[in-house]
């Protein structure tokens, strides 16, 4: 063929069978966009801490970061001795142990949940009252003053017929007390635990859309995280993921699936002494909340460790190896947030977490650079895994891992730019990168 001399191209297929074809598939790209919506783009936090509603106050988010600090200057004074502790890698350690210091003095908590449930336990129900309401007028005085935690909300008691209607009125009380105050802010989240059946997350939904038509707000404004504790939760009777069907039960409500390390192992018969989110009974039910859930935007959590970094030193230092391996099995397992249940968690928390994202931080900007450059590489990247590495980073700036100076100079990107290839249309995720 000559040079300039144009390709023939050759079809067979009329034109009317590809409409046909698109017109047979139109309930189902329906379908998935409906189901499968990806991610919502917006932050996660990298952990919930959760304090009984008698023991919250006005200074609780203040008093978890100072104690956490306090916990830090006495059982790791220096970067040095935070390295030898955890065994970080020397020329990380400086850099890491000021970061943590930063974070613990500027927000040590990103995640807030007020506990109605195992943490506070059965109360009358004028002491209860008394304590949701209290609850409400606390949560919009610190949002007004700008001391709240990015997100902060309750956990309510479960929708079994002995706590339902207690579950009920508290989470009622709670939210009026909001409005009368003001309003929902934005960081509110509600959790919804002990989970069992999709009939009671639909109940829930029902529960949200009554106060939303009470109340005037707009549909879909108030969303909740399913907690699984129960093995009934990851398999029915039937045989069927009872976690995927609540996902769908929740009618586009459902913000995040959080794992109950205790409640769940000892459901399925773990023995105290091993109870642990690292055992196999727990990899395989966050496994199945993780399939469950993915493309559908719902959020899976991790649970927590009850190992306490109290005491001497050695002990603390124990304590604080076992929860950032554990914080950094969960974050190449993709479980990117988890439940704290101490101020001395705090510390380890974020060296994970911040370990997790500066270790990766040049190669994944190398690679991100080189699939949008076209550079190519030793690594033949698709937009699939553009999605994943900018993914990556965002959630790396979210929690001040990384800085948005150094990620832009190492990727070429703005931040706006990194949120366009973290969430791609459906479409470009079938298209081989060239």
């Amino acid at each position: 063929m000559g040079q300039g001399q144009q390709e023939k191209v050759t079809t067979s297929l009329a034109g009317a069978v590809g409409a046909s074809i698109s017109a047979s598939l139109a309930p189902v790209d329906a379908e998935l966009a409906r189901r499968y919506p990806g991610d919502p783009g917006t932050r996660q936090p990298v952990h919930t801490v959760y304090v009984p509603a008698d023991a919250f106050d006005a200074g609780t988010v203040r008093s978890w970061g100072d104690r956490a600090l306090a916990t830090l200057d006495e059982h790791a004074p220096d970067a040095g001795s935070l390295a030898r502790a955890l065994g970080l890698p020397g020329e990380l350690a400086e850099p890491l142990y000021e970061r943590v210091r930063a974070k613990l003095e500027r927000e040590p908590v990103e995640d807030l949940r007020i506990d109605f449930e195992d943490g506070y336990g059965p109360r009358s129900d004028e002491e209860e009252d008394l304590a949701a309401a209290r609850a409400a007028r606390l949560v919009h005085a610190a949002y007004a003053d700008g001391t709240a935690a990015p997100y902060t909300g309750i956990r309510m008691k479960c929708l079994e017929a002995p706590v339902r209607d207690r579950a009920i009125r508290t989470l009622d009380i709670f939210l009026s007390g909001l409005m009368e105050a003001g309003g929902l802010p934005e960081g509110l989240v509600l959790t919804l635990p002990k989970v069992t059946y999709p009939e009671q997350v639909a109940a829930m939904v029902r529960l949200t859309e009554e106060f939303e038509k009470a109340r005037g707000l707009e549909r879909g404004r108030i969303g909740f995280e399913i907690q699984i504790e129960t093995s009934q939760s990851i398999l029915a009777a039937d045989g069927t993921a009872a976690v995927a069907r609540m996902i769908v039960a929740a009618d586009g409500r459902a913000t995040g699936l959080h794992y109950g390390t205790f409640d769940y192992s000892a459901c399925v018969g773990v023995s105290a002494a091993y109870q642990s989110s690292d055992h196999p009974a727990a990899d395989h039910a966050k496994a199945v909340m993780q399939v469950a859930a993915a493309g559908t935007g719902v959020r899976v959590c991790d649970g927590s460790t009850n190992v306490l970094p109290v005491g001497p030193t050695a002990q603390v230092h124990e304590a604080w190896r076992l929860h950032y391996g554990l914080t950094r099995r969960a974050l190449a397992r993709a479980y990117y947030q988890g439940w704290d249940m101490h101020p001395g968690h705090l510390p380890t928390r974020y060296a994970a977490v911040y370990a997790f994202y500066r270790e990766g931080l040049e190669q994944a900007a190398a690679r991100l650079a080189a699939y949008v450059s076209k550079a190519g590489g030793d690594v033949m990247d698709e937009p699939a895994t553009a999605k994943a590495l900018s993914g990556y980073l965002l959630r790396g700036l979210d929690c001040g891992a990384l800085d948005g100076d150094e990620v832009t100079r190492l990727t070429g990107l703005s931040r706006a730019e990194l949120g366009s290839y973290a969430a791609p249309r459906r479409a470009d995720l079938t298209v081989s990168a060239p």
